[in-house]
């Protein structure tokens, strides 16, 4: 074979954000645990994550403060009009989440706001018991 061997499907992303929902006694050890999960079901365990996402009024909570920090990354708040669009993109619907934040899934809208207007899931969420997550790359990363 000639030439860079190629992969497909399965190069990681430049822009990899995990979105998390989350509430509010949940301990940042939890959401580390959950981005590892969503990286290893995704086949992205070595991927560099770009950054968490999270609701604006839930971004200076100190568990996901404290997750950001210790992954290297920076902490995206994604404001309520921003959510609601990217939300029109969701594939989750959690009744609860849709009442509280207009969105089926707070997860995958943060991820996929924080992504770009050409974002797509990597992974859809995934839930631990105090915590959502959701993969989403910009549109270009990955092929088809």
């Amino acid at each position: 074979m000639h030439g860079p061997a190629r992969t497909p499907a399965k190069a990681a992303p430049r822009a990899l954000v995990a979105g998390i929902g989350f509430r509010h006694a949940t301990a940042a050890e939890e959401i580390l645990g959950l981005v590892a999960e969503g990286l290893r079901q995704a086949d992205l365990a070595g991927a560099q994550l770009a950054a968490l996402a999270t609701a604006a009024d839930r971004a200076g909570d100190p568990a996901i403060r404290a997750a950001a920090e210790s992954l290297g990354v920076p902490l995206v708040a994604i404001g309520v009009e921003a959510l609601r669009e990217a939300g029109r993109r969701v594939v989750t619907r959690s009744v609860r989440i849709e009442a509280l934040r207009g969105v089926g899934s707070l997860a995958e809208a943060a991820a996929l706001a924080a992504a770009g207007p050409e974002g797509r899931l990597v992974l859809p969420r995934i839930a631990s018991a105090g915590a959502t997550c959701a993969l989403a790359a910009s549109g270009d990363a990955l092929s088809s």
